[in-house]
């Protein structure tokens, strides 16, 4: 195993580009010095924010004048209903809503503004574990035409001992409970399969939503005990398509990535990693992992080969107080997020390399083939376009 591309591309997947320099300096009062960034989410020119504190921070991307490029730029705040963690935001632009979870609820929202939906439409969802949408739903674009009828968004609530399975649209529907009393930490969806962390013997496995039978599969640790040196593990699954997921399970000495289908069948290779990864995301080809040294690495889910590695990202050496040495210090990393649908990076790379240019058109509506054949005969010449 290496954490080195043993055949890397001669161009990167990827490259780091910041979007927003400093989000909680630029807003919070002295009294919120302890106010941390829990989640984030992106769609289309909005950036949405969840902080620590229980606001909800949304930004635009705006342009200051015509020489700069535009930026993400604080337009609006709103405190969620206590000032608690929010834990995570979903998106979900073929309906125009997002899913915020905080306290033990989700709370429904309308996107872009990001006000909330009255409670005399929809009630909050309570005492939510954890919650699972549906990865082919959320995957829908904004729809094009705002007349054409839009198919809702299914998603699973997991609660202490149960599974609840809901349906969102104008109005949020109950569809069915499945009870689960081993407990479930982690859940991700895709159809009818329900990916989840068993919370008694921390072991994966996948439930048939419609048949509610779970099949196990493998457990979190495979590593014979658990010493105090050992790494914290977060359990890890994403969704490949509509009928695969990836599962990572910590070996004792490297943690395994394997492919799993919706009825438990292992597929593909296998992915190896040094250390068990922070988060992992999916963009197609490619999966994306925050390993705890701060490096990302990126492997091709076809062929299961590390494809690139971002380092940790250094900060300005500083001096030491008591020596004329030098550290070092990194930028904390602390998540990977997906983002489902595309949104805009505003970037000035090799922009020194764009430049206007005068082109000349052509005044002649028809060419000869003499003319063809020597285009110094009509180079300086225009095309003359039709009226509208």
């Amino acid at each position: 195993m290496t954490s080195a591309p043993t055949n890397p591309l001669e161009v990167p997947p990827y490259q780091i580009q910041p979007l927003i320099a400093s989000v909680l300096p630029g807003y919070q009062s002295p009294n919120e010095s302890g106010v941390q960034v829990r989640c984030a989410q992106a769609l289309g020119t909005e950036i949405y924010v969840g902080c620590s504190n229980g606001e909800l921070l949304r930004y635009a991307l705006h342009a200051d004048n015509p020489n700069t490029p535009e930026s993400y730029q604080l337009v609006s705040r709103q405190d969620l209903p206590t000032p608690k963690p929010i834990e995570e935001i979903t998106l979900l632009p073929s309906i125009s809503r997002a899913l915020v979870f905080q306290d033990r609820q989700i709370h429904i929202y309308t996107l872009p503004s990001l006000d909330p939906v009255p409670p005399t439409l929809i009630k909050p969802v309570r005492n939510v574990v954890t919650f699972a949408v549906d990865d082919q739903h959320a995957r829908r674009p904004p729809p094009v035409d705002p007349s054409y009828p839009v198919e809702p968004v299914e998603f699973c609530v997991i609660k202490r001992s149960s599974v609840s399975c809901f349906s969102l649209k104008e109005r949020l529907l109950f569809q069915k409970e499945i009870p689960f009393q081993s407990g479930i930490l982690m859940a991700r969806r895709s159809g009818k399969y329900l990916c989840v962390l068993v919370a008694d013997d921390k072991t994966y496995g996948i439930i048939d939503l419609q048949i509610s039978s779970l099949v196990p599969l493998l457990p979190l640790s495979q590593a014979p005990t658990m010493g105090p040196s050992d790494p914290v593990l977060k359990p890890l699954i994403t969704v490949i398509s509509e009928n695969e997921f990836l599962i990572l399970s910590w070996t004792g000495a490297s943690t395994l990535g394997v492919f799993i289908t919706g009825d438990g069948d292992p597929v593909r290779g296998t992915l190896e990693w040094p250390s068990h990864p922070e988060a992992i995301c999916l963009d197609y080809p490619y999966i994306t992992t925050l390993l705890p040294n701060g490096n990302i690495e990126i492997h091709s889910v076809e062929t299961q080969s590390i494809v690139q590695v971002v380092p940790a990202q250094p900060v300005s050496p500083t001096p030491s107080p008591r020596s004329a040495t030098f550290s070092v210090e990194f930028a904390v990393r602390r998540n990977l997020v997906a983002c489902a649908n595309r949104y805009f990076v505003p970037s000035t790379k090799r922009s020194e390399k764009m430049k206007i240019t005068r082109v000349r058109l052509l005044r002649n509506t028809m060419i000869t083939a003499n003319q063809m054949e020597d285009p110094a005969r009509w180079r300086d010449s225009a095309i003359e376009l039709p009226d509208e």
